[in-house]
């Protein structure tokens, strides 16, 4: 087995309605001529965000966090932040100001400040701690968390987010991981068991499962475990290969 420290992918939320796909720049105020762009210049999408800033007193919270998503999309994390705060500042509506400071808090992470990072996932949860943001808001403070090194913290917000939202697959999956760096590999299991049921059924969950069972002494279950992990590694790398063309 792998060293979990060196390759664990961490959960990061449930995100909101595919923000990551391909860009729609969907705002009127974000309108591009078409006829006046080289599409095969990546710098033109920042470049005309950064031109059409809105105004103090035409704020649209909600288009600025379309921007700052399209900023995310084109790994232009640190104008998102910025974007990101801002739409969270001029929001009326709690939720748009709950879904821009996660994303703010997703940005950081993508930069590595999981200090901010646990500042913006704290403020979201702040606004509401009950809703049906909040499970993703705790799950994404959890893993900054352990990142910034606050490992008891880390479970604490883990829990918390299976207690908001117990259908939340990738959830359960970074509690099991917690659990099982505490050495805690039945009870570890269980969340990767609840994890698979719930469709978080990638490569990384199973070879962290696989992990636990070898810590229970069940080497032969790990053995069958791991081989399908692998199998579902190469059929993605597959699959990426086929999109690729």
């Amino acid at each position: 087995m792998t060293d979990p420290d060196d390759d664990h992918e961490f959960s990061e939320g449930q995100g909101f309605s595919d923000a990551y796909d391909a860009f729609d720049l969907d705002p009127p105020e974000l309108e591009v001529d078409a006829g006046a762009v080289d599409p095969v210049d990546s710098r033109v999408v920042p470049d005309m965000l950064d031109e059409r800033a809105f105004p103090d007193d035409e704020v649209d919270a909600e288009s600025l966090l379309d921007v700052g998503l399209n900023y995310m999309g084109i790994n232009r994390h640190e104008q998102a932040t910025e974007t990101f705060e801002r739409a969270a500042r001029f929001a009326d509506d709690d939720r748009i100001a709950q879904e821009a400071w996660i994303n703010k808090g997703a940005a950081h992470g993508e930069l590595e400040e999981y200090d901010e990072a646990v500042g913006a996932y704290r403020e979201a949860l702040r606004i509401d701690d009950e809703n049906d943001h909040a499970a993703s808001a705790e799950t994404n403070l959890a893993y900054a968390l352990w990142e910034s090194g606050q490992t008891a913290q880390a479970l604490e917000h883990s829990e918390r987010a299976v207690e908001l939202d117990p259908r939340f697959g990738q959830a359960w999956y970074n509690r099991g991981f917690f659990l099982l760096e505490r050495g805690l590999a039945e009870d570890a299991l269980n969340c990767f068991d609840n994890a698979t049921r719930l469709g978080e059924r990638s490569a990384h969950v199973l070879e962290e499962k696989a992990r636990a069972l070898e810590e229970l002494g069940k080497m032969d279950r790990a053995e069958e475990v791991m081989e399908e992990a692998e199998q579902l590694r190469e059929r993605r790398q597959e699959e990426m290969l086929e999109e690729g063309r």
